[in-house]
């Protein structure tokens, strides 16, 4: 008995920690998710118009200036986006260039996912440039030195096959005042303003794409929808999620792997449940006999060892949220686990508890506790005819 007293505790031991691992893996991953959106958020815009087909477009049409007016919308962006040489010191970088208009301004969170400076493009008159992260690294760019501007050289649309090699790119020198991080697919960028783009590419009207930002309550699919009606076959109508599949879809699925693993782990330690009723069936098989010869059928000595195996789980599971759910209060109030490096973004590990998540974690142990108890009644029968005949 003490054995299997011990097995048992185990066991509930085991589904403890696993559903409060559950919690607070699930918790982790939900606020890592919102700093990760509410950064991308901050950058990109909720709706992006792309042309289908080419690389740019005439913006100066009567719906997009009817657009550009509705009292809905909070910012209208001109954007425009090449490829291009960026040199510093003389080391040279393929990246692009994305000029944006003053509206590209108003988020006003856009310091937040700058490392070093400020996201500063325009001076006294003056235009400057915020890089990518990628770009600093691969250049070596400082924003503290104000003598050495980083050059963008972009082939020149008007040289013939026969120019000089001096005149077959367009080259124009500006200064950084900042390094943000948010991405690999971002941070290859140089942002200046558009104007500058503009002289640099050659496209005095020309835009790459429309970023528009609503005001706070607008309901963005219907603003969605309502664009591409009316705005014909030949752009595409993105919103924040269509813009950049892949991180939904990895976010999406780093969650479930871990939810996929620790479940795992959680059927093992639910399983050792019937290690222990087996053994507590081997022990009490005369009892079995003699409540079954007092009339207790087959059904009332299935139902107690399957009560037993469900009570083991549901308290394990019970105390292992609550104790899941303590921890996440405290990590989110005093920041009990850190990151482990200065240059994070986030101090300590983000959490977001959400309550899908515990009916998930009661959910999954409740189904697998219901599978295990059911095995374990069922041995609670298996021979029993033979142990009466014995008694």
């Amino acid at each position: 008995m003490h054995a299997i007293n011990i097995i048992s505790g185990i066991s509930m031991l085991g589904v403890l920690i696993g559903s409060a691992a559950l919690i607070i893996i699930l918790s982790v991953f939900n606020g890592f998710e919102e700093v990760i959106l509410s950064l991308y958020s901050n950058f990109t815009a909720e709706i992006k118009i792309e042309p289908r087909l080419g690389k740019t477009f005439n913006p100066n049409t009567v719906y997009f200036n009817t657009l550009r007016k509705d009292d809905k919308v909070f910012s209208f962006i001109e954007v425009l986006q090449e490829k291009v040489l960026v040199k510093y010191d003389g080391k040279p970088f393929i990246g692009s260039i994305k000029g944006v208009s003053e509206q590209f301004l108003k988020r006003g969170n856009l310091d937040s996912i700058v490392q070093s400076g400020s996201f500063t493009l325009k001076r006294d008159g003056h235009n400057f440039a915020v890089i990518g992260s990628i770009v600093q690294s691969s250049l070596g760019v400082s924003i503290r030195d104000q003598f050495t501007p980083i050059e963008i050289y972009s082939p020149n649309r008007d040289a013939g096959s026969g120019t000089n090699e001096l005149n077959a790119f367009t080259v124009r020198p500006i200064y950084p005042t900042g390094v943000f991080a948010l991405g690999q697919e971002f941070d290859d960028l140089v942002i200046t303003p558009i104007d500058f783009a503009r002289d640099l590419l050659n496209q005095p009207v020309n835009v790459s794409s429309v970023e528009i930002n609503f005001k706070k309550g607008t309901n963005l699919q219907d603003e969605q929808d309502a664009i591409k009606d009316k705005i014909g076959h030949d752009f595409t109508v993105k919103n924040r999620s269509q813009q950049n599949t892949e991180l939904y879809k990895t976010l999406n699925y780093e969650r479930w792997f871990i939810f996929m693993i620790l479940v795992f782990v959680l059927i093992i330690a639910i399983f050792n449940i019937i290690g222990s009723l087996t053994m507590l069936v081997m022990d009490k098989r005369k009892d079995i006999a003699i409540l079954t010869s007092l009339g207790a059928n087959k059904q009332l000595i299935q139902g107690i060892f399957f009560f037993e195996g469900m009570m083991i789980s549901i308290i394990g599971c019970i105390s292992g949220v609550f104790l899941g759910l303590v921890f996440c209060i405290l990590q989110q109030r005093f920041g009990l686990v850190k990151m482990g490096t200065d240059k994070s973004i986030i101090d300590a590990y983000p959490i977001a508890l959400l309550l899908r998540d515990f009916i998930l974690v009661f959910l999954t142990v409740g189904v697998i506790s219901v599978i295990a108890s059911g095995i374990s009644a069922r041995l609670s029968i298996k021979g029993l005819n033979d142990i009466k005949q014995d008694l």
